[in-house]
Formats: C-alpha cells, structure tokens, sequence
C-alpha cells in the first residue's frame, strides 16, 4: 500500500489528487505512455530526525511536492510545483523543504543563445509559504546590493548544514559581486554573500558550514587547496589539461578530503587527502570503490559502493553501526537491486530505491525502531511486475577480442530468448554506462516484442580506465563495430534473427543510431537517433565558441574521443554521418528537442538535409519545448510512440 491510501486529516483531501492511484491488476501489455510517464514518486528524503518525508509526486506533466508525518502518515504540507523540471528535493531542518529545478531559458548575456538555467525555491511547513532564493543579495556585512531589489541567479546545488543549532542553507550563485556562495535566509529568501568566488562544486563546506577545501582550475594546472589558519594553501597539484581530479567529498574527519582520478600515478579511483600534511592515502574498502557513501549529518566518509559479482553494486562501511544498518536493509529485500537514497541521523529510517526483475522500480521506507519496510511509492504504478522484462548480464568478445559487457532485456514472459528481433540500445556519453536494472527505454521497447542489447562499448566509464581509454579516438570505428559484433554475437548463440535488427540511441547514442547506417553497413533495418550528433567539426566548433576558446578542456576532450589533431580537423569528416549520408543503406528516423543546449537541434537537422539531397529514406521530428534528457512527459511519450511505429514499420517484432 503506498502512504498515499494512509493519509489523514489535515490537507489529504487537498492533495489525495496529486498523488497517482496505484494501478489496476496488470494486463498482458502496458500501453507505450506507461513508459514514457515521468516518475509517479521520484526525490524520496526523509528528514534528519526520522520523523518526516518529503517527495515529489508526478501526474501528467504536473510535479507537486508531497510532505508527510511518518508517525501517522498524514500529510502535514504539499505545494503544486506545475510543469517545472524539479531535479532535486532536501530537508532544511525539520519545516523547511527547498526544490531546485531548472529550466531552459534565453541567456541575455550569449545573445539569443538559450541554456540551462535553475531556481531554488523553499516551502515552509507551519506558515505554507514559498519564497525563492536569492530574491535579493546582500553584501558580506548585511548591506543591500547596490540596486536595491535585484535577483540572484543560482548556480549550484543548495548545501544544508546545521549551525549554532540552526539550520541552514547555503547556495552558489550570481548577484552580488559576481560569483559567490550565499546563505540563504528561509523567512524572505534573500541571500548573503558568505565567500565570493565560489564556483559550483569546487568546495567542501564543514559541519559549521565554514570553506575547509576548495580547487582552482585554469585549465592547464589543477590546485587542491585547505584553508589553514585563515589562509588557503595548496595541498596538491596536478598537470590536468584534460582529466580532471574530482573532489569528490570529506574523508573520514574534516581533515581529510577525497579525490578521484589518477592521484601522483596511482591507478584510477578514490583517495584520501590530508588536508594538513598533503599525504595521500587508499580508502579502507576492498573492490574496486564506484561511488562513496557520507554520514547524513557529519557529511564524513562512513562507506562506499563497490563493484560486486554479476554486475551488481555491494555497499561497505567503515561504522559498525551503519554497517550491521545496511545488512537489515538488504536482507529485507532478497533478490532485489537496492540503492540507498536517504536516512535520518541515527541511521534508523532509511528510504531504498528497488528495482530489476519483476520491479519497475519501488521506493521503500525501512524504519528499524519499528523493524517494519513498507512501500512508498512506485515509479511506474502501471507497469508491473509481469509486464517486466528479464534482464540479463552479457559479456561478448569484439572482433579485436577486447571483452564488451552489457545487457539483453527479453520481452516481458520470454525467459529463454530464441531467434527474437533485435534493438540495440546505446548509451550517451559516451563517458557513462548501463548499468543492471530496470531501463524504462529498453523495457519499452521489450515490451513490443524486442530483446533489446545496452552494450557498455570501449570508451565506457565506470568499468576501468583500461576500457575508458580504448575508446579513445574510436569515434565511428571500434566504438561503432563494438556494437555491431554484439549483434553477430547473439546471432550465433541463437538468441536473435540477424536480418531483423534495429538501433536507437540518445546523445553519443544517437550518434551511433546515425552511424550505424551511414558507417557500419549491413546490420541494421533501420536507425532511430534522438539529439544525436551528426557533424563532429561543427559540434567541437560549437563547444569552442560556447567556451570561448579554441583550446578549451572540453575541446581537448572532444578531439581526444573523436581522434581529431585540431579543432576543424577534416579528418571528422569521414566519421560524421552527415558527410556520410549518401552511403546510409536504411531509413533513418531524427528525433531533437528544440530547447536541447548539450546538442544543439541542428546537428539532426545538418543529416536531414544531407539525407535529402543524397535521395535517402529519412523522417525527423522536432520536439517542441524538450531540453537534451527528454524531461517532459509530453515529448517522452512522443518520442516513444514515434519510435515504436518505425521500429513496427521498418522492422516489425512479429
């Protein structure tokens, strides 16, 4: 039962509409818009004393924010936030709950150019107030901004910290000399400049809230700096013209911070920093760490996630208490994939995100006082368990024998796949990876009859740096053929009809959906890209101007992946699509948000044009008001359905 059907009194009748009902008893199929729906529960946080939860419920395109008392579960506040793409939810003390979203705007200062920008807004539980931050900026000793009413734009994610007993909240943002952090006041607010100069994401404040480690980057030279004694000295540096050092939080005490990266020729992953000596130590965890783990309150290091068996994530701790928490935790759902989302101070109510076989995806409440579990929410109320396909682990050699994990998901009841048609599913990136769970695209696509293949190709993140760097300057090549020996690799195990394969793809992915026609011939009936990239000089061109320089990290970036020598490199030519659009041997289907600011929509339209003159069968659908993460329901859907009917026109399932 979802604590939506246990409220009472207060607002309940107020937002019982607000929440999804739980579905009816499934059916043999899901319609397609069950998979493309937003989330019906998603931002799940439980506050610092356990006692309450806030979440975001979704109908439609209309998110509003739910808040309850877990002590009887009635529903003690809410707020209908609209068609805003809310992107994070937090508790500021136990009556303050802040939202930030963001959403896709023309920037006054790049001309007509449009980007991403985001709002943090803060709802008050006794009053139902909201107010947005940073509405007015005030100076470092309280003085109004010399233009008195003027907004602050945000510029990072809001930090919480409990000062003097009190709690607060602190935010990157522009106003009042330019860049700073400001702490925000959660009656009106307006925001006052603590630290200026502080970019988003390069500082780490302590418990007190106080600056305790920063990094400056020039682009060239990475700097790790501790503030000791009133001034800030560097710990470390690094030669960093491309790979950056991450600082990835506190370590195990204040005086301690992690980095990942390459840390002075250690091989890729996280290490501690002394902050006072600058020794450079390994973290206490066995396996290969691939994210870390930080008390709710304290903000230190108490555990990690490792890399386990079968693809699945293990989680250890450094606390004995945390860790004998999380062993009643996983034991209470046997067989299911559990990630950890939010826990109250004593680490005694804890909200898990389950998923995989037969689970579309479950938030959980575990309370060990009450040594109770008890479901929230589903993401996706009207696709259950049985309308989940099967998902497999699969590791197949590519033609040069370098090993590709990935995942075949079987149409909902196959269990033994035999001669089925075939989509392979590429992710974006390409720096990323699939990883094992429920995929509301590839399940979508299951659910009409195809396996569907996620190949974590060579140039994948999070499998190794062996495997991240093989992919460089593999664009179009051994990137694209990885894909390709996938297909013949299931093939030969019987598993799929080789004559019937399509690709889709979103971002890189939707590069290789291009690509695959156009540079790989002979493999697929037809390709679906949705912002994908189809002109690689034009697109490394187009993040030069948008940096400014010629030579920036992220150009460096591009041209190392792409394997070009410069920026314009002609070379390009031969692995962009929309050069090479007069040898696509299949139709091609172009899919582009016009609000995209990572892949602007006319990299699909310079291959639509190309697909024209050169006579080829294309289609191309502009997704009007849809940023580059499909974020709307609205255009989800849509991009669903159209890619449904040209998979079903070009390669049908049955």
């Amino acid at each position: 039962m979802s604590v939506c059907n246990r409220w009472r009194g207060g607002l309940a009748g107020l937002f019982m509409c607000l929440v999804p009902p739980v579905s009816a008893q499934a059916q043999d199929t899901a319609p397609i818009e069950a998979y493309g729906a937003l989330p019906a529960y998603d931002l799940v946080e439980v506050s610092a004393s356990g006692d309450r939860m806030a979440y975001v419920a979704t109908t439609g395109e209309d998110r509003s924010l739910i808040i309850n008392d877990l002590n009887d579960m009635s529903l003690i506040g809410g707020v209908r936030a609209g068609e805003v793409k809310v992107r994070d939810v937090g508790w500021v003390g136990e009556d303050d709950v802040y939202i930030y979203s963001t959403a896709t705007q023309v920037a006054a200062s790049l001309g007509i150019r449009r980007a991403e920008f985001a709002d943090l807004s803060l709802y008050d539980i006794p009053t139902r107030n909201v107010v947005m931050a940073l509405n007015r900026i005030y100076g470092p000793t309280g003085t109004l901004n010399r233009t008195e009413g003027t907004l602050g734009k945000v510029a990072g994610g809001p930090i919480v910290r409990t000062i003097d007993g009190e709690p607060t909240l602190t935010v990157a943002g522009t106003g009042y000399r330019g860049l700073g952090l400001y702490r925000i006041d959660l009656t009106t607010g307006a925001g006052r400049e603590v630290h200026e100069q502080a970019q988003a994401g390069s500082y780490l404040l302590d418990q007190s809230g106080e600056m305790r480690a920063r990094f400056r980057y020039d682009g060239d030279e990475w700097e790790l700096q501790a503030r000791l004694g009133g001034f800030w000295r560097t710990v470390w540096r690094a030669d960093a013209r491309i790979d950056t050092p991450g600082l990835a939080g506190f370590g195990q005490t204040a005086d301690e911070v992690v980095l990942a990266g390459e840390i002075d020729g250690r091989p890729e992953g996280y290490y501690s920093v002394n902050l006072q000596s600058g020794e450079i130590s390994p973290l206490p965890f066995e396996g290969r760490v691939t994210g870390l783990i930080h008390h709710p309150l304290s903000r230190l290091l108490i555990g990690a996630a490792i890399e386990g068996e079968g693809d699945r994530t293990i989680r250890r701790f450094t606390d004995p208490a945390a860790e004998g928490v999380w062993r009643s935790v996983e034991a209470a759902f046997p067989g299911k994939q559990v990630s950890l989302r939010s826990w109250s101070a004593d680490l005694r109510q804890i909200i898990v995100f389950t998923q995989g076989d037969g689970d579309s995806g479950t938030w959980q409440l575990v309370d060990l006082d009450r040594r109770s579990a008890e479901m929230v929410g589903e993401a996706y109320p009207d696709i259950q368990g049985d309308r989940v396909g099967r998902i497999m682990a699969v590791h197949y050699p590519a033609a040069d024998g370098m090993e590709i994990p990935g995942y075949l998901t079987l149409p909902p009841g196959v269990t033994e796949p035999a001669n089925l048609p075939l989509v392979v599913l590429p992710h974006g990136g390409p720096a990323a990876r699939d990883n094992l769970g429920f995929d509301w695209w590839a399940q979508a696509l299951a659910s009409r009859g195809y396996a569907v293949l996620q190949p974590n190709f060579r140039g994948s993140d999070g499998l190794g740096k062996a495997h991240l760097e093989a992919g460089y300057g593999e664009w179009g090549r051994k990137m694209q053929t990885d894909l390709s020996d996938g297909v013949r690799w299931l093939a030969a195990q019987g598993w799929v009809d080789p004559a019937r394969v399509c690709i889709v793809g979103a971002s890189y992915g939707g590069y290789a959906a291009m690509a695959g026609p156009t540079l790989d011939p002979g493999v697929y009936r037809c390709a679906v890209s949705v912002a994908g990239v189809s002109d690689l000089r034009r697109m490394v061109q187009w993040e030069a101007d948008q940096g400014g320089r010629r030579d920036s990290p992220v150009v460096r970036y591009w041209n190392r992946f792409m394997g070009a020598d410069r920026l314009g490199d002609r070379d390009l030519d031969a692995i962009s699509p929309a050069a090479q659009a007069a040898r696509a041997d299949a139709p091609i289907l172009l899919l582009h948000g016009r609000d995209d600011t990572v892949v602007p929509i006319e990299q699909s339209r310079f291959l639509a044009e190309a697909l024209q003159r050169a006579g080829k069968p294309y289609e191309f659908v502009e997704l009007t008001g849809e940023d580059h993460w499909l974020s709307r329901a609205a255009t989800r859907r849509r991009m669903l359905t159209e890619t449904v009917r040209f998979l079903e026109t070009h390669n049908p399932a049955h």
